[in-house]
């Protein structure tokens, strides 16, 4: 069975999915990424841990370094160039033609007969616009495949009690929350290779906290989906729920979590 998981940033499989592609891996399925681009325009680090023209190179590494934890199976870039954030530290859109992005995606989906291609969610997570580029890609993409045997899946679906409410897709009501605490070492172990990231990811928690956190305690435990194509209601298994079901998962009020 193979899954893709797209994104649009290095860093990005494994905030928002690291421990559901762990899972997946380790059930046998074989977990593709494929990242749009190489990061060149975020942060190298408190202190900088590069140059800024380095910078591309040094997240590609990151990531690779991060999928490995995971379990992915194979790794590929599409080259798009990540711009440099606006003058008040926002993300901005990578540079891509939506037609020759969903062209891109749907040749990946098709060369690689994924069953499952799970990416960013409508809202962007946090609104990013790269994110949101993705999200439009991956559903032109299988529109213009018309393959009704490949599942869309987007990540930090909304739900109540949303460990991370910020980075929850308002627009996407959550079909599958998911406990992956058996899993959480292979997620931490993937963040702790997105070594320029590092300051990012615990920066606003820490001052919402109002203390300094750690890594282990901004990463959830807990994440979620929503099955943007085709729509979930009135439907059987498919590769997802079924991965979820070979980790020994079961449905619950909390969410898939392992009994006992």
């Amino acid at each position: 069975m193979d899954i893709l998981f797209a994104v649009a940033h290095p860093d990005d499989e494994t905030v928002f999915a690291g421990g559901t592609v762990a899972l997946l891996a380790e059930v046998g399925y074989r977990v593709q990424c494929l990242c749009a681009t190489r990061g060149e325009g975020g942060e190298p680090g408190e202190p900088p841990l590069c140059r800024p023209g380095e910078l591309g190179a040094v997240r590609a590494a990151e990531l690779r370094c991060a999928v490995e934890a995971l379990g992915v199976s194979s790794l590929s870039f599409l080259d798009f160039v990540d711009p440099e954030m606006d003058g008040e530290g926002q993300g901005r859109a990578f540079e891509a033609d939506l037609e020759v992005l969903s062209r891109r995606l749907a040749q990946a989906v098709r060369e690689h007969a994924i069953a499952a291609l799970i990416t960013h969610g409508t809202n962007g997570e946090y609104g990013h616009p790269g994110h949101r580029l993705m999200n439009l890609g991956a559903r032109k993409a299988l529109g213009r495949l018309r393959l009704g045997e490949t599942v869309l899946y987007t990540f930090s679906a909304d739900f109540p009690g949303h460990p991370r409410p910020r980075h929850a897709n308002r627009d996407d009501p959550a079909n599958l929350v998911i406990d992956i605490g058996p899993w959480f070492p292979a997620k931490l172990a993937a963040a702790r290779c997105h070594r320029t990231q590092a300051a990012l990811f615990v920066r606003r928690s820490s001052q919402e906290a109002g203390r300094a956190m750690t890594l282990e305690e901004v990463l959830t435990r807990r994440e979620s989906f929503r099955r943007a194509w085709p729509a979930a209601e009135g439907q059987s298994d498919d590769p997802l729920t079924q991965g979820l079901r070979l980790a020994g998962l079961h449905p619950g009020a909390e969410g898939w979590q392992r009994s006992g």
